[in-house]
């Protein structure tokens, strides 16, 4: 059975920390934003650490993310940002307590890796969604979704895709899982690799070029996973690098060329990703995918 952590309420403890990438500007805004929302404000020692590109080295990032995953009075964990680094201390933090006492665990991005492990190992949600870093730049509807998400209020989403590549119509029920498509392949083969099986997928990426896109997308389609899903979800793909000699197709093309012989829906322009209306996604809930050939409903 899936465990869903303790919804927020006010005057609890979250506590944010840098499990990846250094912070380069203060977080003091997105602070004031959670202090607002009723909650009190915990931050860790690598929000203002540095260690060439980390925010500390690895044994403090492992340090501070295992103090906060432990104490029982922090009800969310909260990364400061993604980055990289991560995947570098995942498998020298011990779960054992919050494996009794599941918190909430909040980031995207490179934080992929955290909200994949807690799903695979440990079968606990958590939240992809607007970190403090990103904050500055979230649209208000993206900040409402994480604050909905977190203190346990229906979450609903509706949007129109302008994407040339339409949608697969359809309508299905699953489990959600995803994440930053980058971080996901890289955990392939690994105890934090999600199982695929009958679950609804999303999947965003930035930077990337469009063949490394195509080249990761493969991955997915050879290792069995495209064809067990229920549902696919395409967020933003955004910033991708422009590669001398051209790829000959975007993101949604490419996406949309390895699950066309699928019937499930499929939808793209999915808010959520790099992007500032970056919806809140509770990895581990059981949603309702209402796709046509231009709107998509997630509930």
């Amino acid at each position: 059975m899936i465990k869903q952590p303790a919804y927020l309420k006010k005057n609890d403890k979250v506590a944010i920390v840098c499990p990846a990438k250094k912070l380069p500007k203060s977080i003091d805004a997105a602070i004031t934003i959670l202090q607002d929302w009723g909650l009190e404000v915990l931050t860790g020692e690598t929000v203002s650490a540095s260690y060439h590109q980390f925010a500390g080295d690895d044994a403090l990032r492992t340090r501070d993310l295992q103090k906060y995953l432990d104490d029982p009075e922090v009800k969310a964990v909260i990364a400061a940002r993604g980055g990289y680094g991560t995947i570098r201390i995942i498998d020298e933090l011990d779960f054992s307590a919050f494996n009794e006492n599941p918190k909430w665990i909040v980031g995207f991005s490179d934080i992929t890796v955290l909200l994949s492990h807690v799903f695979s190992v440990l079968n606990t949600q958590s939240i992809h969604g607007q970190m403090p870093y990103t904050f500055q730049d979230g649209t208000p509807e993206s900040l409402e979704s994480l604050r909905k998400a977190l203190f346990g209020e229906p979450l609903a989403y509706k949007y129109t895709s302008e994407n040339k590549v339409p949608n697969r119509s359809g309508k299905a029920e699953g489990i959600l899982i995803g994440g930053n498509l980058t971080l996901l392949t890289m955990l392939e083969g690994s105890a934090s690799e999600m199982d695929y099986t009958d679950k609804i997928l999303f999947l965003e990426d930035v930077g990337e070029q469009e063949f490394s896109i195509d080249r990761m997308v493969h991955m997915l389609k050879r290792s069995g996973k495209l064809a067990k899903l229920k549902g696919l979800i395409v967020g933003a793909f955004n910033e991708i690098e422009v590669e001398s000699i051209p790829f000959g197709q975007t993101a949604a093309e490419v996406i949309w060329e390895l699950v066309k012989e699928y019937d499930y829906p499929v939808c793209f322009d999915f808010p959520t990703g790099h992007i500032e209306d970056n919806r809140a996604m509770v990895v581990g809930k059981l949603i309702t995918l209402d796709i046509n050939k231009k709107a998509a409903s997630l509930y």
